[in-house]
């Protein structure tokens, strides 16, 4: 009998309370971790979409700028000088003269951070602003094609 009593001291390791008590503390720190990781996350896709709408949009009015004050050539009829598509943005206009120099706008067209895809909606100068759907005759404006919302409610579609 001596000797089990002093097995038992000499033993080193938890209770089975110990550990239920530890497991329940990482438990909530981690319950507590997971909705702050998933915001941060969320801020990362709000600013690279807010940034893609910028970088885009920019492209689309440095073309108009440059097709208003006739560096690009002749424009197609119905356009009123904005892009036909955003490929034009990224393969670039061939600029008037005999040295056959390209103008690109955008390196490339990027991924829309919530949708994963490179695709975006876009709106002509004659559709309305609020429309979903696009009327084909030039690009004025694009926006994301996810119906997630943000935090205050508006659609980033919207953005």
């Amino acid at each position: 009998m001596k000797r089990r009593k002093s097995r038992r001291k000499n033993q080193r390791g938890l209770t089975l309370v110990e550990l239920v008590v530890a497991f329940t503390i990482m438990l909530i720190l981690s319950s507590m971790a997971v909705p702050l990781a998933r915001s941060r996350v969320r801020a990362a896709r709000q600013r690279e979409l807010a940034n893609d709408l910028r970088e885009m949009r920019s492209a689309i009015d440095k073309y108009k700028d440059y097709a208003d004050l006739g560096y690009l050539g002749p424009q197609k009829q119905g356009t009123n000088n904005w892009p036909e598509t955003l490929d034009i943005l990224v393969e670039g206009v061939k600029l008037p003269g005999p040295d056959g120099k390209k103008m690109r706008f955008l390196r490339r067209v990027p991924v829309d951070p919530f949708t994963g895809k490179a695709e975006w909606g876009m709106r002509s100068d004659q559709d309305d602003p609020k429309s979903l759907s696009w009327g084909g005759q030039d690009v004025f404006d694009v926006y994301s094609k996810t119906t997630e919302k943000a935090a205050d409610g508006k659609p980033y579609s919207e953005w």
